[in-house]
Order: structure tokens, then C-alpha cells, then sequence
């Protein structure tokens, strides 16, 4: 089994083909099965809204979802809407980010939430292009909240989307490294012609990608599209590709800025280096991460040899 033969698409929000007796025969299989087996998540229902979309999308961005239910559920207790996190400082939102990751991501959403409570009257815009054009808000984020949130039709491409067409249309084991110009154009062939449905078949096979297609340790006997798999009915062959990396963490800059962020996140007045100083026994390092905080605009420097999260 091979990919089907694609047409050039240059905009992502083009109509693209109808997706052909394949496309179809996935569509039914995957949301058969994501109907019964679909996570209760919080930002799934009807009363999260666009916001807890978006607030969901940030958060899940290479983080998994048992660390981000709790956080999650804080952020949207204390700023149920846009306008709320627009009215409190930068800082804030970076201290209540806690130990997700990847802290500039607080950052951006908080620069999303100024951008819509100015641009749109505190309410996330439906519109595709309105979404791209905030700040922090890229193709993916775009599409997924205009889905998610909104029920449009849009190629939502995600690792876990990824990794099932690569396996189930393309019949490779995993995916580029980065998203290429062919993978979306394969999302774009095979998304659902009505609007409901497309909405549907990208929470559905994201869903597929993380409970049963998984990166390692794929369960093949569970998964509704089986028959129709690529890379399995070719035998499974090994990945001939880059060597895939995993992340380290132990000893990186990324250790040491977060031990220096948590030091700041837990203090309500400047921290002074002395105190910063005692996070890490490198100083060489330990200086290169807080320069790094402060360029990202996640470390305000004061005088007199003190830190805080930002207030602007």
C-alpha cells in the first residue's frame, strides 16, 4: 500500500480534494473507535471553550497530559478568560506555569491573552487567520483551536497525527524529524469533506497516535485500522531515516534554568544571586542559563544584584 497520488497545495486553509475510498474507510474506523474510547479531558467539554482550548493546546505542547490536568485545571480557576491573565504581569503567568517546561510558552500565552482581550474584545476569534495572527500562535495551534474549539475543517498535524499517517498511509514508522510540505498535503487529501466530521477525524487520530499508534511499544491488536495499515501489512520495516533523539535533561541548561526558576517562582520579593548562586555548583553554566532566562524576557534583572519574574 502506498500514499495516494497528491496534488501541490501551497495554503493550508485550501480546499483540498476529496479524500477517496481510503480516506473514508479511515474516517468511519478511527472516530468509530474514538467514540468509545476518547478520554474524558477537561478542555473535551462543551464548557471549555475556545480559551480552555487554547490554554489545553499550549500545555500539551511536548508535555504529557498527566502533568498538565492539574495546572490546567488552576489556570483556568484563576483566569476562566483572556481578559483575566491580560490584567496580571508577565511573572504571573510564568510562576503559575510551575514545572511544565518550556516556561516561554507562559509567556506566549499571556501575549495571546493581551493580543485578544485588545484585538477581540476578550474573546478567542474563530477565524483561522485572526488566531495566526496573535502572538505565540503558530499553523498548529491555529488549526487546532479553530477544530477543537470552533468545528472547522483544517489539517491539524500534530506528532501523534503525524506518526499514524506516516504508518497507515505513507508505511513508514515514523515521521520526519520536522513536518514537511508532503505530510501536509497527505492532511489535507485525506481530511473529511464537512466540517463536522474533519473537526472530528483530527481529535480522533491525535487520540489513535496516543493511546495505541505510540512512538514505542505500538499496540497493532487494539488498533481499529489494522487491516488497512501500510507499515504493517509491509512487515513493520525498522526506521531508515535520521537516528531519532531523545530529549536528556539531567545536567542541560534547561536543568539549570528551571532550578532557577523555581528558586524565583517561590519568592514574592528580588531574589538576590547569593540565592540564586546555590541552585548550581557550575558557575559558568549556572551564569549561561540565567542570561538565557533574562534574554527570554522570563527573568527581570534589578539593581543592586537582584532578580524577579517580569512585571511587563
Amino acid at each position: 500500500m502506498t500514499a495516494p497520488t497528491l496534488p501541490p497545495h501551497s495554503d493550508p486553509t485550501t480546499t483540498a480534494p476529496a479524500p477517496g475510498p481510503l480516506g473514508e474507510t479511515l474516517h468511519t474506523q478511527v472516530i468509530g473507535w474514538f467514540d468509545d474510547n476518547a478520554r474524558d479531558l477537561p478542555w473535551r467539554r462543551p464548557e471549555a471553550g475556545a480559551w480552555g482550548v487554547m490554554v489545553s493546546e499550549f500545555m500539551l505542547q511536548q508535555t504529557p497530559v498527566s502533568r498538565v490536568l492539574p495546572v490546567y485545571e488552576q489556570w483556568l480557576s484563576r483566569w476562566p478568560r483572556p481578559a483575566d491573565l491580560a490584567k496580571e504581569a508577565p511573572g504571573e503567568a510564568v510562576r503559575a506555569w510551575g514545572r511544565l517546561g518550556y516556561p516561554r510558552r507562559a509567556l506566549r500565552l499571556h501575549g495571546a491573552a493581551v493580543a485578544i482581550t485588545e484585538r477581540h474584545g476578550g474573546d478567542v476569534p474563530a477565524e483561522h487567520a485572526q488566531l495566526l495572527a496573535l502572538p505565540g500562535i503558530g499553523e498548529y495551534t491555529a488549526a487546532a483551536v479553530a477544530s477543537f474549539a470552533y468545528g472547522q475543517r483544517h489539517a491539524v498535524l500534530d506528532t501523534n497525527v503525524r506518526r499514524v499517517l506516516a504508518r497507515a498511509v505513507t508505511g513508514v514508522r515514523y515521521p520526519p524529524n520536522a513536518t514537511t510540505a508532503a505530510e501536509r498535503r497527505l492532511a489535507r487529501t485525506l481530511l473529511p469533506e464537512d466540517d463536522r466530521t474533519a473537526a472530528r477525524w483530527a481529535a480522533a487520530s491525535m487520540e489513535l497516535g496516543a493511546l495505541v499508534c505510540t512512538a514505542k511499544n505500538e499496540s497493532c491488536a487494539r488498533c481499529p485500522i489494522a487491516a488497512h495499515c501500510a507499515w504493517r501489512l509491509a512487515g513493520k520495516p525498522e526506521h531508515e531515516g535520521p537516528p531519532r533523539r531523545g530529549q536528556t535533561y539531567a545536567g542541560t541548561d534547561r536543568q539549570v534554568r528551571g532550578k532557577l526558576l523555581a528558586v524565583l517562582r517561590d519568592a514574592h520579593t528580588p531574589v538576590p544571586q547569593a540565592l540564586l548562586d546555590r541552585v548550581w555548583h557550575e558557575p559558568v553554566q549556572r551564569a549561561r542559563a540565567l542570561d538565557g532566562l533574562v534574554a527570554d524576557g522570563l527573568v527581570e534583572p534589578l539593581p543592586g544584584g537582584l532578580y524577579r519574574l517580569p512585571l511587563t
